[in-house]
């Protein structure tokens, strides 16, 4: 008897593990312990020493540098599925930083927005929503609904949204990414993206707009239908499984895709000790495999990685302003520095030294170069910051130094 029972629950787990949801969709139960197996066997090193992984394409990249520390196949072009929302949502995030929209503007659903299939909130034509709401439908759900009415609502059409967001990927040097819509649905062989232009993107999300995680983070939520038909609860449960596995960092984020052709992708944030890592995976065989990856890419990285951060840079004396109406001029860093390290070097060795030029002639604009801050660790240049002016001097003329005489003189 026992043996049968064992035979039947093998044959289940066998057919629901061939289950592939549909162009669009994302499962909505994952298997924690099988992917937790999957993360355990795929610790050894693989052949180029990194972390061994199914998925064909995918990075590894520390956040605040944007230093890749595992790559494989990471320039290959291949379809994003809705992966592509994270242009999508940097677009949004720009328009909600420039002023030009706000998290309570009031959205209209058009009928070309309704009509999206796969991933769906089920937005009724006419339907309003505000600009907050849709963000947690993209972001939560994956909705493609919302992506194109906050698409149309930003640029008048979506076709003119893709064109900002194929502008904005060329700007950021993503050489592998074209979009032909706003919300990945689309299995156009010319709708593609890599692994590294994925890091990419993530990056600069998370980088400049931070409270991306306030949404990211959620795990189900509701939203109110308000329709014709009347008012309705519709309930958003998070696409990325990875918010719930066990592990020994923080899961912030980010996005998940998948489509028949795309097969199952995702961008993987999370943050422990101050670093933060990004862990692209593009055309995983299926759902548990993708987020078993992003696991040992993960955990990769934190066992190897440690990061610097000098948060007490040396203070800059003023510089001397050659023929002009000051005699000096004040200084300023421009950025921060932070360095990887993957080989447990002693940070405490990191020396830094002040490069800067004897003197600047008048005159002096505001911004100009004047050195660097040099940063070396056991006698090897790690990096620098620029240093520039912090003020402007004008070159001094015949009054200007007749004046400092007779104030040499007290008259």
């Amino acid at each position: 008897m026992r043996r049968v029972t064992a035979f039947v629950l093998s044959c289940f787990l066998l057919c629901y593990s061939l289950c592939i949801p549909a162009a669009g969709q994302e499962p909505d139960i994952a298997v924690a312990s099988d992917m937790i197996v999957q993360a355990e066997q795929a610790k050894e090193v693989n052949a180029e020493g990194g972390p061994a992984i199914q998925a064909p394409s995918a990075v590894l990249m520390e956040a605040s540098t944007g230093q890749v520390i595992y790559e494989k196949n990471a320039d290959e072009k291949r379809s994003p599925a809705s992966i592509t929302k994270i242009m999508t949502l940097i677009l949004i995030f720009d328009a909600l930083d420039s002023g030009k929209i706000k998290l309570t503007d009031e959205v209209v659903t058009s009928a070309h927005a309704k009509s999206m299939g796969g991933s769906q909130v089920f937005l009724e034509e006419g339907e309003v929503q505000n600009v907050e709401t849709m963000i947690k439908c993209i972001v939560v759900a994956s909705g493609n609904d919302a992506s194109v009415a906050m698409a149309e609502y930003i640029a008048g059409t979506e076709d003119e949204f893709v064109k900002m967001m194929n502008e904005r990927a060329a700007a950021l040097g993503m050489t592998n990414t074209h979009f032909e819509d706003c919300c990945g649905l689309t299995e156009s062989p010319t709708h593609v993206t890599s692994a590294r232009d994925i890091a990419t993107m993530s990056r600069e999300l998370i980088n400049k707009y931070p409270q991306i995680h306030n949404y990211s983070t959620i795990w189900m939520e509701n939203i109110t239908h308000v329709t014709k038909q009347g008012t309705k609860e519709f309930g958003l449960s998070n696409t990325n499984k990875l918010l719930k596995m066990a592990t020994n960092y923080n899961v912030t984020g980010l996005k998940t895709g998948s489509t028949s052709i795309a097969k199952y992708c995702l961008s993987a944030t999370a943050e422990k000790e101050g670093v933060r890592l990004i862990a692209s995976i593009m055309a995983a065989p299926d759902y548990k495999v993708r987020f078993a990856d992003a696991q040992t890419m993960l955990n990769y990285g934190y066992a190897n990685c440690k990061l610097y951060e000098d948060k007490e840079m040396l203070p800059l004396p003023n510089m001397i302003v050659d023929n002009g109406v000051d005699e000096e001029v004040p200084l300023k860093y421009v950025g921060s520095f932070s360095y990887l390290s993957l080989k447990g070097e002693d940070f405490t060795a990191i020396e830094k030294k002040l490069e800067l030029v004897p003197s600047l002639p008048a005159p002096i604009k505001e911004d100009q170069p004047a050195g660097s801050l040099i940063y070396s660790l056991g006698g090897k240049k790690i990096g620098e910051i620029p240093i520039f002016t912090a003020g402007a001097v004008r070159e001094a003329n015949f009054m200007d130094y007749f004046k400092r005489l007779l104030k040499s003189f007290n008259l």
